[in-house]
């Protein structure tokens, strides 16, 4: 059965960085596109990075642009998530997500498996 676990997550100041990791069971990791999500409080889950199952396209939402950097490392099954420069308003639950079929998207519903998230609290 498919499970994805994300780590990583914790509470860090303004400026400050921080790499989550998932690591993905139960699939065909390098058969899938991987993507990081994020649900603040009270907002709608939204997308913020996404990379397909050769790690040559990735995308990024405009928030995070030049600040996050998606990657990923077939033979450990984990795609990581580096965050530079964190901003309080990147507060969030972090969820990873894993799409069959290889492609990186930037929608929510091209993803099949999801795993239960990590807290990151940026304080000013």
């Amino acid at each position: 059965q498919a499970q994805l676990v994300e780590s990583g997550g914790g509470s860090v100041q303004a400026g400050g960085s921080l790499r989550l990791s998932c690591v993905a069971s139960g699939i065909t990791f390098e058969s899938h596109g991987m993507g990081w999500f994020r649900k603040a409080h009270g907002k709608e889950r939204e997308f913020i990075a996404t990379i397909n199952w050769s790690g040559r396209t990735t995308e990024y939402d405009d928030s995070v642009k030049g600040r996050f950097t998606i990657s990923r490392d077939d033979a450990k099954s984990t795609v990581y998530l580096s965050m530079n420069s964190l901003k309080t308003e990147d507060t969030a639950v972090y969820y990873c997500a894993a799409a069959p079929g290889g492609m990186s998207w930037t929608i929510s519903d091209g993803y099949t498996y999801w795993g239960q998230g990590t807290q990151v609290t940026v304080s000013s």
